[in-house]
């Protein structure tokens, strides 16, 4: 068994629109190896969210191969895809994607209803994910009584409640206040020092440096891979890595 959970060959993404054909990702290829923490970084159109889009399975490259856990993804049927997003990936995006006038516990629950073999434990797993991320106590509240970092804090849990093996992370801290962006930067450092694979996009470097590897795209390429010497620490200190 491969230890890698992801290798990505050759990817390649082209969009056909009206028989015009854009180019959003060439020639991507890396290395990722379960229990890392990579920041991809690049300006708005360097194809970063394409790439986390395929990474995490919402869409299907053009050109090259994507092993996941091993496993050559292009084999895989639609509904296994879906599974796989629901049992081994977790997505928590900029904008919470939170279901309004429902209940934290509800819209943490919501992964859990799609198994089909629920093995009853789903109170049980709602709420060890919430105290993940110290939000057990708002367990009724509804989503749009909370502020943007408890939402977001919501939807990291969301993204745990099925214990993914990899969770990506689409610019988590882009539209809360600096205080709400650190807390949610600590919690993915935590669940990173607990062994969990987390992938970040972001734009912004004082972001992507809480992580340990950043990637660096433009024009659809990956233009500098770099392991983080002084890593940033969510409560305002640096770690040198080795």
């Amino acid at each position: 068994m491969t230890d890698f959970i992801i290798k990505i060959e050759n990817l390649g993404k082209t969009y056909d629109n009206e028989g015009t054909q854009t180019k959003a990702l060439e020639n991507v290829s890396f290395e990722l190896k379960e229990g890392e923490f990579l920041s991809i970084m690049g300006p708005s159109g360097s194809g970063k969210s394409t790439l986390m889009q395929i990474l995490g399975m919402l869409d299907r490259p053009t050109e090259g191969r994507y092993f996941f856990d091993g496993r050559d993804t292009f084999k895989f049927e639609d509904d296994e895809l879906a599974e796989i997003r629901n049992k081994k990936i977790g997505f928590v995006f900029q904008s919470f994607n939170l279901l309004p006038r429902t209940s934290v516990f509800e819209n943490v629950e919501l992964p859990l209803l799609y198994d089909r073999k629920s093995d009853g434990k789903n109170r049980e797993k709602v709420i060890r994910a919430l105290k993940n991320v110290d939000m057990e106590h708002r367990e009724k509240y509804l989503s749009n009584q909370l502020s943007g970092g408890e939402k977001q804090r919501v939807a990291i849990a969301r993204a745990l409640v099925n214990n993914p093996n990899v969770v990506f992370a689409d610019e988590p801290t882009g539209n809360l206040d600096s205080k709400a962006g650190l807390q949610v930067m600590k919690i993915l450092q935590k669940l990173n020092d607990e062994g969990k694979t987390i992938i970040l996009v972001t734009h912004e470097t004082y972001t992507a440096e809480h992580a340990k590897r950043i990637i660096y795209m433009k024009d659809g390429r990956i233009i500098a891979d770099d392991k983080i010497k002084n890593r940033r620490i969510a409560d305002g200190t640096e770690k040198i890595l080795k």
